[in-house]
């Protein structure tokens, strides 16, 4: 299997964007009042990433039926490195109070579609 390096510079050569992000995905740790006790915090440090630039996308995820929220959620990191991709998630309320665990993966973004329309007479926004 090729090394990271090796495998963004294939996706460079063949002309995709090979951009990467780190994707956070949580879960309850099982007390689900931390979880919600802990959830304004959380709030305010996820809209402290946004301002500073380090927030891509966030939000809750569903279970595998898409029916019900479980408190799970995804957090898309734009960082240097794992280890800054880490930091920031170690510094998550959420985290740092236990009241959910994660994982951290790299992602290399090659492919996809992003759409933003920008009305300047209404000064709104919206993004497909």
């Amino acid at each position: 299997m090729p090394l990271w390096s090796e495998y963004k510079a294939h996706s460079q050569e063949r002309g995709s964007l090979a951009f990467e992000l780190f994707v956070v995905n949580t879960q309850p740790a099982g007390d689900m009042e931390l979880v919600k006790a802990t959830l304004p915090d959380h709030l305010a440090y996820i809209g402290s990433l946004e301002t500073a630039g380090s927030l891509f996308l966030a939000g809750p995820v569903s279970d595998e039926t898409g029916e019900h929220m479980q408190a799970a959620g995804m957090v898309i990191l734009r960082a240097t490195s794992m280890e800054e991709a880490r930091k920031l998630a170690d510094a998550d309320p959420m985290h740092s109070t236990g009241a959910r665990t994660y994982t951290l993966k790299k992602w290399l973004v090659n492919e996809g579609r992003l759409n933003v329309s920008v009305s300047l007479g209404t000064q709104g926004a919206s993004l497909t």
